[in-house]
């Protein structure tokens, strides 16, 4: 399968500045040589704690936050060494969906002001033709035409999603960056969301790189998914690989911690103990050794690359092809996630009734 994103090395530190001339004192090393492919059609999960580097990543893939190192390749074009104006024809084919609905949209801009600008500013549509567009872009993500009279503030949270799904789709773009759009809904509206991600991924064939910390929608979506600790890698597998047989004691930790939809069932993991160390001051060797019940000397003193193992690549010393199988069954988070899926399509027959 031909890589339709390609990055390498994606880093970003932010510099620490104090005193009165401001100087650098130190870095914050949010994303720490990160690399991943998607192809077309391809969803790749990016998962981890709050304030691993998930959300840093997805902005530097675009450069809403410049990257402080590394490539990032669409189609074979260095996003990074663009220039302004390159940049603007560039952003035509990456997009974002933001994890706030409400505050993304500007609340002074009606849907229709809001959604023809992208189709103006890149020449889509004529001015006499976006009313059509716009009205095309709200039946697509779920919406009615008249819908596009509306301020942001007179939507529910999961129409102002499907308004910044449908700008994100304006422009037809080769890769949409989600931004853990469905944490900020209720249950029942997530899944419409996600179903509605679904369904424009396989129309338009879109990428997308999908940034959250809930393993019952990875689950759902992903194609593969990419598990970050402090800023880097420590696990990448196709998703069901990742379920069944997670090798880094972090991917454990994590698959432990997410909820069980039935509360008689025991959890036979043991979750992550402690909090996530500072990025500006990582741990030496493994970053996870503080936290990790098998780590060893070699764990505090080297820090583990990537490596192959099976169709797993995994950062940890301890990782090797003897690793035990967990299977998933029907009362891990993936099923909460079908529970839910399966209340909205009996509600769906019970309306077209």
């Amino acid at each position: 399968m031909t890589a339709m994103l390609d990055v390498r090395g994606l880093t970003k530190h932010f510099p620490v500045r104090r005193g009165v001339l401001r100087r650098v004192v130190g870095q914050v090393q949010a994303v720490n040589d990160v690399s991943f492919e998607v192809a077309d059609g391809e969803t790749l999960a990016i998962v981890g704690e709050s304030g691993c580097g998930k959300s840093t990543i997805g902005r530097a893939l675009l450069r809403l936050t410049e990257p402080t190192a590394g490539s990032v390749q669409l189609d074979g074009e260095d996003v990074l060494t663009l220039p302004a104006e390159d940049m603007r024809t560039m952003r035509r084919r990456m997009q974002i969906i933001f994890q706030d609905p409400y505050a993304s949209l500007n609340p002074r801009m009606t849907v229709s002001e809001t959604l023809a600008e992208p189709l103006l500013l890149h020449g889509l549509a004529s001015p006499a033709d976006v009313s059509d567009r716009v009205a095309t872009l709200l039946e697509t993500c779920g919406l009615q035409p008249w819908h596009a009279g509306r301020y942001p503030h007179e939507f529910s949270g999961g129409q102002r999603q499907r308004v910044g799904i449908a700008r994100a789709l304006a422009t037809r773009p080769r890769l949409i960056v989600c931004d853990e759009p469905v944490s900020a809904l209720d249950v029942s509206v997530q899944a419409q969301i996600v179903n509605l991600l679904r369904d424009l991924q396989a129309e338009f064939g879109i990428g997308y790189v999908f940034i959250s910390h809930d393993l019952a929608v990875v689950r759902h979506m992903a194609s593969r998914v990419a598990v970050v600790y402090l800023g880097r890698i420590v696990e990448e597998a196709p998703v069901a690989e990742l379920f069944a047989s997670p090798r880094h004691p972090y991917t454990r930790s994590l698959i432990a911690a997410a909820p069980r939809p039935d509360p008689a069932l025991r959890n036979t993991r043991a979750p992550v103990q402690g909090d996530l160390p500072s990025a500006l001051a990582p741990p030496t060797g493994c970053a996870f050794h503080p936290r990790c019940a098998l780590a060893e000397a070699r764990c505090r003193s080297e820090r583990p690359v990537l490596r192959t193992i099976g169709t797993t690549q995994v950062a940890c010393h301890l990782a090797d092809e003897s690793a035990a199988s967990e299977t998933i069954t029907d009362s891990t988070p993936a099923d909460a996630l079908r529970r839910r899926l399966a209340v909205l399509d009996a509600a769906r027959q019970q309306e077209t009734a």
